[in-house]
């Protein structure tokens, strides 16, 4: 494939800013285009960013045939029909996370992409972190021997994403902290554990907060309108696995605690636990018989970049695999879909 790779990108909200650095930083990467439906505000973006081309809409970006990849970072109601509409296209997709609002979307975007020959990733870029890539080399050497338990939790003391904006309306994102990151911690707690496969999920999602105007954090640069806030700000969920093994998940956009953030992933095994960013393991040295924690591990992590726009870039030039598969994106977006439906009945779901 020639090179660069060249970029467009459907979205002009705060994270296309680092994004473009991120694309741009590649030797073999460039952001060429940007579309927002605030044209301004796409401008504004090639302005500062040193972007060529801003387009007035998706359609113009996505004929343009000096785009060979999009990343899509909108609201969420529009991820699966625009990744279908540039794939269509011709293009490669980098979707921003969540996947889609619920499984059927994910899945036609995955079946588009099969048949249209593009390469299509979910940017899940927490997993692409060094101390979680240690973490999950360490769990592959078998040094936690059988991993039967995870719990991943992340809280916030205020940290709703701007209120009266997109973030916190479910017609447009579907959900709220769970969608936002609690995706993030379930994917990684998932990946860590190396099993992608629910059988069964129990859930429930609170809105406390936002209805009132409190625990706002500031994050996004949508406009704010008198949009309703009908979103979840905290969550929580077992999920069982196909091997036996659970997960226990709690994430809050704002919750009272006792530090401002609180965030990170414990894992249990039969030979020691887990605590993966930073990267620690316990366990009893069988030698001295003494409990220690090892922090100092000799294992190789496969993306060391770091980056979700370089692993994209690389696997388009041949040279190293996606960071998350079609079939871990689809399970994330599975235990999503049953939280919400537990929630609605008070029952656990079977997947």
């Amino acid at each position: 494939m020639q090179t660069p790779i060249r970029f467009g990108f459907v979205g002009a909200g705060q994270i296309a800013h680092n994004s473009v650095e991120k694309v741009n930083s590649h030797p073999d990467g460039k952001a060429v285009a940007v579309t927002d439906t605030n044209f301004e505000r796409a401008q504004e973006l090639c302005t500062s960013k040193g972007v060529e081309h801003a387009c007035r809409n998706t359609e113009e970006l996505f004929a343009r045939d000096d785009v060979d990849a999009v990343y899509i970072a909108v609201p969420n109601k529009f991820h699966a029909p625009l990744a279908i509409a540039a794939l269509k296209a011709g293009k490669h997709v980098l979707l921003e996370k969540p996947f889609a609002t619920n499984y059927a979307e994910a899945h036609e975007v995955i079946q588009t992409a099969n048949e249209t020959g593009k390469v299509f990733s979910l940017g899940m870029n927490y997993r692409l972190r060094p101390e979680v890539q240690k973490a999950r080399a360490v769990v592959e050497t078998g040094a936690l021997g059988e991993l039967y338990h995870g719990k991943a939790w992340w809280y916030r003391r205020k940290g709703i994403p701007k209120l009266g904006t997109w973030f916190g309306n479910k017609a447009l994102s579907g959900g709220g902290s769970l969608y936002d990151i609690g995706v993030h911690y379930l994917d990684l707690c998932l990946y860590l554990m190396g099993e992608f496969k629910p059988v069964s999920v129990s859930g429930a999602t609170y809105t406390k907060f936002g209805n009132r105007g409190a625990g706002e954090g500031g994050w996004g640069m949508s406009e704010r309108t008198d949009i309703q806030f009908d979103v979840d700000d905290f969550a929580s969920a077992l999920i069982r696995l196909e091997s036996g093994a659970t997960i226990t998940l709690d994430v809050a956009w704002a919750c009272h605690t006792e530090q401002a953030h609180l965030k990170d992933i414990r894992l249990f095994g039969t030979d020691a636990g887990m605590l993966a960013d930073p990267c620690q393991l316990f366990r009893q040295n069988n030698e001295t018989g003494e409990y220690e924690t090892v922090t100092d591990f000799d294992v190789k992590i496969p993306f060391p970049h770091g980056d979700r726009f370089h692993n994209m870039i690389n696997h388009l030039l041949g040279r190293e695999p996606l960071s998350t598969s079609h079939e871990e994106a689809l399970a994330v977006q599975k235990i999503l879909d049953a939280i919400a439906e537990s929630t609605l009945s008070g029952k656990e779901v079977a997947c």
